[in-house]
């Protein structure tokens, strides 16, 4: 049985988008801050040796180097003011998730509300600064040892690191705008938007080594049909739901009885959406980026050692890519995206229950329990469409643009968008019926006279 609301979302015609002005800004604002995001991607940092760091990135591009500068829409690359992107942001929000979780004083913190959150956001926007700060050193230092800079020194240095983190915390504050001030997740469309700019040069070049006879066209067939069956795959997983049903006894309130009601709990498959696979990635990327970097004589045995095993497809980079993936999907969906014990309080509350739960500590046992089960598929599927590619791709040195993880943040980012969109043109309609209501209530207030004199 569909819902009155989903069968009006669906007849929700697109022409609408022209009157909701409300929408039309956000989106205008959406793609304004977009757009100055590319524009930063191509302002490089000071002090590069162009030619040289090109070189390098034509070397590199198809290993970690490749997977880097996909993340960071190309500015990486180019040494961009962009160049380690927003990758330092998702870093410290996973180390202060991970802690919240653990120490007992942010957990407190964490139920406070609306002011708990605030503060939670500060120590991640520290953390996004030491580390944001600790990789620009890096990569700094490491530049000079790669000899792609112009003029090595602290001059150098302390240039690269305050473009750098400059750069970092101005991409976190567009993607702060974009979510409050905007339409979508702002920091997903930093990282959709910075894949997407990336896609036709990947494309080009991947038929450029078909007509040169470096990949047959066997497997360009066989990448094209793969890269639609796992769009395919993803847009079916996204939209797969396990709907709990909910039952509401009947109620009186002053001399009216109203009828109880059922209605259903919607769980989505993937709760935890493109997450996972983001912070998976942000984890592998974080040890090796600063070491591919660095000149073989001044790389040491730990950096030799991880980037020689943990390089895309690796087996020790595709089972820590697994493992970080299933546990991020655990991890995100019990701790942010569907908390068991919030929704059971909030059915309890609404005096809404399971048939056959008693409210409370049971419902939400009941309810943890469904979702332990329905996160078994929703993590293998991720962990699936992030594997796969990867292993073709590096049998067949398939562009990183075509991998499972950056066609999963494309497609997931996209529906996303989009139901959004949808959700506000349909709230102006909603506004619409409304604002008509009360004016023909008004006209017929007016048009209503009173009895005429004899």
């Amino acid at each position: 049985m569909v819902s009155a609301a989903e069968q009006m979302a669906a007849n929700t015609s697109w022409a609408a988008l022209g009157k909701a002005t409300d929408l039309r800004n956000r989106i205008l604002f959406t793609i304004g801050l977009l757009i100055v995001y590319r524009l930063g991607t191509f302002i490089p940092v000071p002090g590069i040796d162009a030619a040289a760091l090109r070189q390098f990135m034509e070397q590199a591009g198809q290993g970690i180097g490749g997977m880097v500068s996909m993340f960071t829409g190309g500015a990486l690359g180019r040494m961009g003011i962009f160049a380690l992107g927003i990758m330092p942001y998702i870093s410290a929000s996973i180390i202060v998730q991970l802690l919240t979780s653990m120490v007992p004083s942010l957990e407190q913190l964490k139920k406070e509300g609306e002011q708990g959150r605030k503060k939670i956001n500060q120590y991640t926007r520290y953390g996004t600064v030491a580390l944001a700060t600790a990789q620009a050193y890096g990569l700094a230092v490491s530049l000079e040892q790669g000899d792609l800079a112009t003029d090595p020194g602290m001059y150098f240095r302390m240039a690269c690191m305050i473009t750098l983190v400059g750069g970092t915390m101005f991409l976190m504050w567009l993607g702060e705008q974009i979510t409050q001030r905007g339409i979508g997740n702002g920091i997903s469309l930093i990282i959709f938007v910075g894949i997407i700019a990336e896609v036709p040069a990947a494309i080009a070049q991947f038929f450029a080594s078909g007509r040169s006879g470096a990949i047959s066209p066997a497997v360009i067939i066989g990448v094209i049909l793969m890269v639609i069956a796992v769009i395919m795959f993803v847009v079916f997983m996204e939209r797969a739901l396990r709907k709990i049903h909910i039952q509401y006894p009947r109620r009186q309130v002053g001399m009216k009885v109203y009828d109880g009601g059922s209605s259903h709990l919607p769980v989505k498959v993937n709760p935890a959406g493109v997450i996972p696979a983001i912070f998976a990635s942000s984890l592998l990327l974080l040890p090796t980026t600063i070491s591919a970097f660095s000149s073989g004589a001044a790389t040491g045995p730990v950096m030799s050692w991880l980037l020689a095993n943990f390089g895309p497809g690796q087996p020790l980079y595709l089972l820590f890519f697994v493992a970080m993936i299933v546990f991020f999907a655990y991890f995100y969906t019990f701790n942010v995206s569907f908390k068991p014990d919030d929704v059971a309080n909030n059915l309890k509350n609404q005096n809404g229950f399971v048939p056959g739960i008693r409210p409370g500590k049971k419902t939400a046992e009941y309810i943890e329990y469904v979702v332990n089960r329905i996160l078994v598929l929703g993590s293998g599927y991720l962990a699936l469409v992030c594997l796969l590619p990867e292993v073709l791709r590096g049998q067949f040195a398939i562009p990183v643009y075509f991998g499972g993880t950056s066609v999963l943040i494309v497609v997931s980012v996209t529906m996303d968008t989009i139901q959004q969109v949808q959700s506000h043109l349909l709230a102006h309609q909603y506004e619409g019926l409304i604002e008509k209501s009360q004016l023909r209530g008004r006209n017929k207030k007016r048009t209503k006279r009173g009895p005429s004199r004899r």
